[in-house]
């Protein structure tokens, strides 16, 4: 009993200093996502069209930063990691409902927010409309489907260094050259 009173403090450090980093780091990204145009309709609709290639490049740079950032701070026993579990039905439906809403209104979720800061009224009026209605429906039938839908194809909590039982970085560094030479390309192909 005395060493969970003695854990707590501990953990709250740890969860405080987790959201601190997150909301640090989604303030970045979000400059960033804005600076770059990402928050744009007609620079989204020209990805989605394959002639404007910004999007791409601009979601490339932060998966290779974003996973060099946070495994930095995992090693430096900043945040732990907490995977989540997946399955093929929960990415199927997922993808299906984030397609829809992209092909829909040309934002996602992320870009969204943004595009909210940047005073369009098409994502104050139909994106964030759309998050609630979506987050609402989700919640109601969630029960129904919790069991059925979104357990097929369960592949519970992966990662690629624990799938090929490695150290972190055998993954992250040769990914992160991957996607660093994969932009690279883009802008020498003039995309």
């Amino acid at each position: 009993m005395e060493k969970n009173k003695q854990d707590k403090p501990g953990k709250n450090r740890v969860g405080r200093s987790q959201l601190l980093w997150g909301l640090l780091f989604g303030m970045i990204f979000g400059f960033l996502l804005q600076k770059g145009g990402a928050t744009k309709y007609d620079v989204i609709i020209g990805q989605l069209l394959l002639e404007d290639f910004t999007v791409i490049k601009i979601m490339l740079s932060a998966v290779a930063t974003g996973m060099i950032g946070i495994y930095t701070m995992k090693n430096l026993g900043w945040v732990r990691l907490q995977p989540k579990p997946g399955s093929i039905g929960m990415s199927a439906i997922g993808g299906l409902i984030f397609g829809v809403g992209f092909a829909v209104l040309g934002y996602c979720p992320g870009t969204i927010a943004g595009a909210v800061g940047n005073g369009y009224l098409d994502a104050a009026a139909g994106g964030l409309t759309g998050i609630w209605l979506g987050a609402g429906i989700f919640a109601s039938i969630y029960p129904r489907v919790k069991e059925g839908i979104l357990k097929k194809g369960d592949f519970g909590t992966v990662t690629l260094p624990g799938l090929f039982k490695v150290n972190d970085w055998i993954v992250v560094i040769p990914m992160a050259v991957l996607l660093t030479l994969v932009m690279v390309w883009i802008e020498s192909a003039g995309l």
